[in-house]
């Protein structure tokens, strides 16, 4: 079941959000500056703020009652930017990043969003594939931001994706 997140979600999303960092992060960042104290403090405000945010959307992935998916999206200087998207590495291939992506798709479409942007970490080789199997391609005209790979997805009419 996929729904939009409330407050009471938050613990488990932070987790969540934590325990994804640490699998793309590790080997490549210090563990403070994805799973430090600091870090998942500010973590938290981030969620706090994104579930709260008139104009921002937080959705939740479930299986069997329990959180296991998260996606956070929103307008930041007149696009749409994914900046969240994250699944339980304990439930990886099970088919949840693919429907937590169609319900997002879906929301844009209602929307009328045509165009979407995100940034992936670039050493993320997982999440790279799972975009690009999605439909997502490296931004043209900014393909990088950072360590960041910055890609888009053109959102097709609805009935069309």
């Amino acid at each position: 079941m996929i729904r939009t997140a409330t407050a009471a979600d938050l613990d488990a999303i932070v987790t969540l959000h934590t325990e994804a960092r640490a699998t793309y992060y590790r080997g490549h960042l210090p563990e403070e500056e994805y799973a430090g104290e600091a870090e998942v403090g500010r973590s938290r405000d981030g969620w706090a703020g994104a579930i709260d945010r008139e104009g921002a959307t937080v959705l939740c992935a479930e299986s069997d009652g329990a959180l296991v998916g998260i996606a956070a999206y929103s307008v930041r200087d007149g696009l749409m930017n994914l900046t969240q998207f994250h699944v339980s590495p304990a439930h990886w291939r099970e088919g949840i990043g693919s429907a937590l992506h169609l319900a997002c798709l879906a929301d844009w479409q209602r929307q009328g969003v045509t165009d979407v942007r995100l940034e992936v970490f670039a050493p993320n080789t997982r999440a790279r594939a799972f975009y690009s199997a999605c439909g997502w391609t490296s931004d043209p005209d900014n393909p990088r931001a950072g360590d960041h790979l910055v890609l888009r997805l053109a959102v097709p009419p609805a009935g069309q994706g």
